[in-house]
């Protein structure tokens, strides 16, 4: 069941270039289907009463307690918000823009509007699937062009307009595994600055004499889907969520015999520290974060997908307390790494479309 037993194996007989697999499902949760021949290998998923699927372990009873007081560490901290005007499209304003956060680090990102505006307009906070890479301008223009106040924050405490190498070196060195850095303690997670820069940046854009009040969206996928949900549990003023292929749900899928979503915070234990580790990962599980938001959230899943696991990403989406969309993918990967995700940005799409216009979401629940 799920990734973790293999429930059936053998050989496969073709008929007029064609074969069945069958299997009645014992339980609750998804099931992977992988077929090779020579050198081909496909695989595809399925999902077995999925409104069921539930997490792996319970919340801690101080879990509200130690993020308002994270919140409240943040903001004793000043914005401090520095923009420096750069000409990237002629049909966009666009600023660098550096804000401080927590223990004097800071955040770093790019914000951009559209030149010709009649009015306030709906905000857009793009945050950042996994890796250490700067940002693109046109990621920002696009949504700029849309008709968005557009904000792109970086997921790391670091420049977002550097040389390919000064990532690089980052990525072979200091962050090669950033998941890991204080991963055995709240305090010192590396997530715990990275949940408060989605914060502060959802507050920047709720604050700004451009935005018309009504609506900030939040969209990732990945670490990105991470982070937005956790914004939209954190900051009161998000009213949309966009989340693809979401990482850090159900750290604990271990103990129930399922694959936990990245970044598998206790592969990364040992003996010594697993114990705390466990603990620490519950107050950044992406599940717990679910069970505070309220809004509307739309939520991909691919069925093949090793990197965040079905089970875990629907645990997740059955916590959302607003109304939500699931769009289930049965044969989709990680991000592109196999399968289309063609069904996942079609509806994002119809979202989006229906948000800058003002119309209503076309939630299919």
């Amino acid at each position: 069941a799920g990734a973790r037993t293999e429930l059936e194996a053998g050989d496969l007989t073709l008929v007029a270039g064609k074969a069945t697999v069958s299997l009645a499902a014992s339980r609750v949760g998804s099931l992977l289907l992988e077929v090779s021949y020579a050198n081909n290998r496909g695989r595809g998923g399925a999902v077995c009463d999925w409104p069921a699927i539930q997490p792996s372990a319970d919340e801690p009873v101080d879990f509200d307690a130690f993020w308002a007081s994270k919140i409240a560490e943040l903001t004793a901290v000043p914005v401090n918000a520095q923009l420096e005007r750069v000409e990237v499209d002629p049909e966009v304003d666009y600023w660098l823009i550096t804000m401080d956060n927590i223990r004097g680090s800071k955040i770093y990102g790019q914000l951009a509007m559209p030149k010709k505006r009649d009015g306030p307009l709906p905000a857009y906070l793009q945050v950042q699937w996994a890796g250490v890479y700067g940002l693109r301008h046109e990621w920002v223009a696009h949504q700029a062009k849309r008709g968005f106040l557009a904000l792109n924050i970086i997921a790391h405490d670091l420049p977002i307009n550097k040389d390919e190498a000064f990532y690089a070196e980052l990525k072979a060195g200091a962050l090669k595994d950033y998941p890991a850095i204080g991963f055995d303690d709240r305090e010192a997670s590396y997530f715990l600055r990275m949940y408060l820069s989605c914060y502060r940046a959802a507050n920047y854009l709720a604050m700004h004499p451009d935005w018309n009040g009504t609506t900030l969206q939040v969209a990732g996928g990945s670490q990105g889907g991470l982070q937005a949900v956790v914004t939209a549990a954190l900051h009161p003023k998000v009213t949309v969520v966009t989340a693809n292929v979401p990482a850090g749900c159900d750290h604990t899928g271990d103990d129930v015999g399922r694959l936990p979503g990245w970044p598998r915070l206790l592969a990364r234990a040992t003996d010594a520290n697993r114990a705390a580790v466990h603990s620490t990962s519950a107050y950044f599980d992406v599940v717990n974060f679910a069970r505070r938001v309220q809004v509307p959230t739309l939520v991909g899943v691919g069925l093949v997908d090793m990197t965040c696991p079905p089970e875990g990403v629907i645990a997740m989406f059955n916590q959302l307390q607003g109304p939500k969309q699931l769009v289930i993918m049965p044969v989709a990967g990680h991000m592109n790494k196999h399968g289309s995700h063609k069904p996942y940005y079609s509806a994002m799409g119809g979202w989006n479309s229906a948000i800058a216009a003002g119309r209503d979401l076309p939630i299919r629940e």
